[in-house]
Formats: C-alpha cells, structure tokens, sequence
C-alpha cells in the first residue's frame, strides 16, 4: 500500500480554524436498492480533521424505489432526476448539489459497494494536507481478480492514453473513486453523456490541477459492470469522449501532430516520384506527384484548422473563467461580498 503518484503543483493546507469542515459523500444511482443500505452501512461517520460529514444519493431515474430505500437508512440528502440521464449526469447534479450544501470536500463513489469505503480517510487527508485538488483512488487495474485479461489490457492501454492526453501520469483512468475540494468542483465541467471519468482528468491536466493517486481496495463484485455492456460500445464511447476531451483542451498539439503525419505522407510520396524521375520512370508515376501535393495542401490546411481552434480554445477559457467566478459568487456570496448579509443554502434549493 505504498504506492502513491502526485502531480501538480502545492497547496495551502485546509484552513478550519473560522468554520467547520464539511465532507459529502455522493452516490450516483441507477436501480440500486438491493446494494445501497449495504453501501451505506460501510461509510464512515467520522475521519480525522473533518467535523461534518454527510450522504448524498442522486437517484439516477431509478425504477425500482432507490431513493425511497435512501432515506430510510440514514442518507442525509437525496436528489431525484426526472429521467434515466446516465452516469456523468448524475456526477455532475452530485457535484452541484453538494456544492450548494456547503461541502468543503466531495467524495464520489458508487453504488454498488465496490470500493472499500475505509479507504476514504486515504483520499480525503492529501486534500485536507494541501497536496492536492483530486485525489483518486488507484485500484491496481492489472491485478484485479475480477477483471479479464482483455479487460485489464484495455485498461492499462486507456490509463495511458489518458496520461499522454492530460499529462499526468495516470495508473487507473476509470476510477470513479475520488475526492475533490470545493475548488476543484466548482471549476469541473463534464460534457460528456457517458462518464465523467476520463474528461476529469484531461481537464484537469489542462487547468494544471494538482491530481493525486492513491492505492485504494476494492470489494468483490456484486453485479457486473453497467458501463461496459460490451468491448466495442465500450471502446467506442471512451474514445470518443478522450477525443472530444483532448482536441477541446489541447487543440494545437492535436491538429499539428495530425497534420504533420499527412504532410509526411505526402512528403514521401513526393520523394518518390523525385526518385523515379531521376531513374527516368517519372512518366508514369505523375499520379503520385499529385497525390503527395494534395496530402501536403491538406496537411498545411489541418494546421492552419488547428490555429484557429487554439484562437477559439482561447475564447472559451475566457467564458470558464467568467462562468467560475459566476459560480463561486452564487456559491461563496459572503467571500465576493463582504458587506452583505450572507445567503444560506437550503436543502430546497438543491
């Protein structure tokens, strides 16, 4: 258990001397009332250096009476979605609701009592140190019993992936045990329908958030993945989501390596008719001349997409960084304003 990856840069250790620290723990669910009263039981009620904590279950569309079995075993709050809107939704309604509950802190973990809930102490005490904004629990993909060996290749070729695309070196991708501070969730946005995971990570790599991974256990299955119905759905959706994530975040790299492997392709083509014309067989290869051109014409104009997406990348830090401050003024009003009365937040208002 002594395997830890950081990345990013220090932080000032959570201050708790004027206010009281808050963890909520939220559940994203979709039809989990048989596994939910036994996930709930294994949180803790109590970790060190915080002196609230709460539950909070986001009912994702659920058939089969989840949010009614939440509130008879001691959740705290309790959100509703009108409709089956999928995992990243939920995250995201998660994120925001505890956010307006005043939580300091937000740990996310699943339903369906796969992690260990002991180790949430492990993820909370880097944030609380100021060593981090997230932390995520590393399960040791490559030696879960559970997982197939396809699907553990799968998973330490996505965890690369990922690590290439946001820069930070990252064990395990898919984990969606995590903690994350008030900061930290204010400036997360998911775009993506299908899960939040892997757009986490590149954004916060691009917002040069500082990520900790941290060894975490996790319980034997209770019932099989609903993400990954099977290899190829899966495969298509992450990486349409890590594409989506990465040309919106690092635009220039993406469109400079892209064009530059065409403008390759072309140059070679176009070396090789040179070579045929000096051995006196150019005549029949002009075919090749014209195709290397138009590869290099696409190359230079797939780099010249790629400046203007990096000019429009630039617009758009601009309305998050207008849309953070928003937020943090309707979340923080007494920190924007100081001479007003401050405006408490009420369940209700979730």
């Amino acid at each position: 258990m002594s395997r830890v990856v950081y990345y990013g840069r220090l932080k000032e250790p959570v201050d708790r001397s004027e206010n009281p620290l808050k963890l909520i723990i939220q559940i994203p669910c979709y039809n989990e009332a048989k596994t939910l009263p036994e996930t709930i039981r294994a949180l803790p009620t109590w970790i060190e250096g915080l002196d609230i904590i709460e539950y909070l279950i986001i009912d994702d569309g659920s058939t089969d009476g989840t949010s009614d079995i939440a509130k008879t075993i001691g959740v705290n709050h309790v959100i509703n979605l009108p409709r089956h809107s999928g995992l990243a939704a939920a995250f995201v309604a998660g994120l925001e609701a505890s956010l307006k509950l005043g939580a300091d802190l937000i740990v996310n973990t699943d339903a369906d009592n796969q992690y260990y809930a002991e180790d949430i102490h492990t993820l909370v005490q880097p944030i609380l140190n100021g060593q981090a904004d997230i932390v995520v629990g590393d399960r040791g993909v490559g030696t879960l019993p559970n997982f197939t060996p396809t699907k553990k290749i799968l998973q330490k070729f996505g965890s690369w992936i990922i690590s290439q695309a946001s820069g930070i070196h990252t064990p395990d991708a898919t984990s969606g045990f995590r903690a994350i501070s008030r900061e930290a969730a204010i400036e997360t946005l998911v775009l993506s329908e299908y899960s939040y995971t892997l757009e986490t990570l590149i954004q916060a790599g691009a917002r040069r958030m500082s990520v900790l991974y941290v060894p975490v256990r996790t319980n034997p299955a209770t019932r099989p993945s609903r993400l990954m119905n099977n290899i190829p759905q899966y495969l298509a959706n992450s990486s349409t989501t890590i594409l989506r994530a990465y040309t919106m975040y690092r635009p220039l790299r993406f469109f400079t390596i892209l064009g530059t492997l065409v403008t390759i392709l072309g140059l070679i083509l176009g070396l090789r008719y040179i070579y045929f014309l000096a051995i006196g067989l150019g005549g029949g290869k002009v075919q090749s001349l014209i195709l290397a051109a138009v590869l290099m014409i696409i190359g230079f104009q797939i780099f010249l997409i790629g400046l203007l997406a990096d000019l429009i990348g630039f617009n758009r830090k601009i309305l998050e960084d207008i849309l953070f401050r928003l937020r943090r003024n309707e979340l923080d009003p007494s920190e924007s304003q100081p001479t007003s009365e401050p405006n408490p937040t009420t369940e209700n208002e979730i």
